[in-house]
């Protein structure tokens, strides 16, 4: 089998149990205005110029409890160590962790954590960027519960939830606040006033240009980027620039963005701590593991709203149908992305960019039970999982306290104990006829340069149109289908990027390509030329 049929290891710390067989969310802010310049990616703008942007126990005694109920059977273990062997990766290459062959460095800290990290005070200054979003607000009620180890410096949110700001405002105190405009500002102050708040108000930044001064100002020791889109790149750019870790939790920023976010990292001596739950998972299991041991990745997905779907009773799927998460409490877009699978195949264009592990040896699987949040393969065959819970708040933890681990009480955070695990834990491959966008996204990953930023901007743009209820869910890979072949086609795509605008107008080009597309296909479908984008000659 490749695997000994073993069980090596199995931790219970905090609220994650990690297990070795050897032997994965927002408030989105107001959008950047595309730049113009010659490229053709910007030349195509110009006419689009205002798109929007259980409890311990001992190792015998677990032991015997895992061999009492048979929590991990053969099979499961045989599945899940398929999974990472399929595709055959490579036994002989340069240190994955180090840098792959095509030159892709790891960007994350991995080895033994310690107890650095904390500043003069013992308390860790934190900013959360989309502050009322789904992230956002599980962020500040980590930040909440252990109010002696971090302090809220700086709150940012775009104006559609300004009463729950201002509840954040009252029990954080702030010293900084970022809104989407003047009005929300206005709409801010009133409700803070009727709430009767008398203590100075924290200062004040307005728009875009002003989240970034803010993300630039703050007094923040990590900024955790929870704003959707492309919307978090030039703020978390600022960021890094004033030397600010990152709890990356804006999985379009180092999609897009990757390519000129590394060097900066690097330039400015700065973290990348990813907060999402596969990506803080599969960092989780890299701590302690020799540089050059990772042979493959496993990111696990819980296979969204339409599991049990068939593709043709995914024809039909309602707004409400996508919104319906089996497992995960999120936001409207990324749930959308659960239900197509495009979120998973951001992760493992997020999961190259972060680790430097080659598309070949990254592999996604469908596990419904959502426990184990990814896992690694070293090159011994070993095959080290990460488990818990699904709920957001336990990666946001790790990342906020990294390199500690925070004792939680469990009042809010679920512990896993071994008995919700009788029921076994179950992998299956990802049928990409079903699921077409984890095949796109892995396509654009391997063309690499500006494509993974045309995609996820272009998908962004078909998922608000679906939500808005003006294309079919269906119609959401199509669409993006023949944006990468018109930016194929036209030349757009830049190979080696090495500016921030470069990436700001690849995500200004696809979403203007993406609505392009979706208008020609629903013109000529209302002709009775065509019933949908992947059969227009748009």
């Amino acid at each position: 089998m490749g695997i000994l049929m073993l069980i090596g290891l199995f931790m219970l710390t905090a609220n994650s149990v990690a297990f070795v067989v050897g032997g994965g969310k927002s408030e989105t802010a107001a959008q950047t205005s595309a730049l113009r310049g010659a490229s053709p990616a910007v030349a195509a703008v110009a006419r689009y110029s205002d798109a929007q942007l259980p409890t311990s126990a001992s190792s015998s005694s677990t032991l015997a409890y895992l061999a009492k109920f048979g929590l991990f059977s053969l099979a499961t273990i045989a599945a899940l160590a398929a999974v990472s062997r399929r595709s055959g990766p490579s036994t002989k290459r340069q240190s994955v962790m180090s840098g792959s062959a095509n030159g892709t460095a790891c960007l994350v800290p991995v080895g033994q954590p310690g107890e650095e990290g904390r500043n003069e005070t013992g308390v860790k200054r934190v900013a959360v960027l989309g502050s009322t979003g789904s992230i956002g607000t599980q962020a500040l009620e980590m930040c909440g519960h252990f109010n002696d180890r971090f302090e809220v410096v700086a709150l940012s949110a775009g104006g559609s939830k300004i009463d729950l700001l201002a509840d954040q405002i009252i029990q954080f105190s702030p010293a900084m606040v970022a809104v989407g405009d003047k009005k929300a500002l206005q709409s801010l102050k009133i409700d803070l006033r009727s709430k009767g708040f008398t203590r100075p108000h924290p200062k004040y930044f307005v728009g875009a240009s002003g989240l970034e001064q803010m993300a630039r100002e703050c007094p923040a020791d990590v900024v955790v980027t929870g704003i959707v889109g492309c919307a978090g790149l030039l703020p978390t750019v600022a960021a890094i620039e004033s030397g600010k870790d990152i709890a990356l939790a804006n999985k379009e920023t180092l999609i897009a963005g990757g390519p000129v976010i590394g060097p900066l990292l690097k330039k400015y001596g700065v973290k990348l701590l990813p907060a999402d739950s596969e990506h803080s998972a599969l960092w989780q299991c890299m701590q302690g593991c020799p540089p050059d041991s990772i042979r493959s990745l496993i990111i696990t997905a819980s296979g969204g709203a339409f599991r049990d779907w068939t593709k043709e009773q995914m024809e039909n799927a309602t707004v409400e149908d996508a919104l319906k998460h089996p497992n995960w409490s999120m936001g409207a877009k990324i749930t959308v992305d659960s239900a197509t699978l495009m979120n998973k195949g951001l992760e493992v264009i997020e999961a190259h960019n972060l680790f430097g592990i080659p598309y070949d040896d990254i592999r996604a699987v469908i596990h419904p039970q959502s426990i184990v949040h990814s896992a690694i393969e070293l090159e011994d065959t070993s095959v080290i999982a990460q488990m818990g819970v699904p709920d957001m708040k336990l990666p946001l933890l790790y990342t906020l306290a990294y390199p500690q681990r925070l004792h939680h009480d469990g009042s809010s955070l679920e512990r896993l104990t071994l008995k919700q695990l009788t029921g076994g834990l179950t992998f299956k491959e990802i049928d990409t006829d079903k699921y077409p966008c984890i095949s796109l996204a892995y396509r654009a990953g391997r063309r690499g340069g500006t494509a993974p930023a045309i995609l996820s901007a272009a998908n962004e743009k078909a998922v608000e149109l679906f939500l808005n209820r003006k294309i079919k869910f269906m119609d959401i890979p199509k669409i993006l289908d023949s944006v990468l072949n018109r930016a194929e086609a036209e030349s757009i795509i830049i190979d080696k990027p090495t500016e921030i605008r470069d990436i700001v107008e690849a995500d200004a080009w696809g979403r203007m390509a993406a609505e392009e597309v979706a208008t020609a296909a629903a013109a000529a479908g209302a002709a009775g030329q065509c019933q949908s984008p992947d059969n227009c000659r748009c």
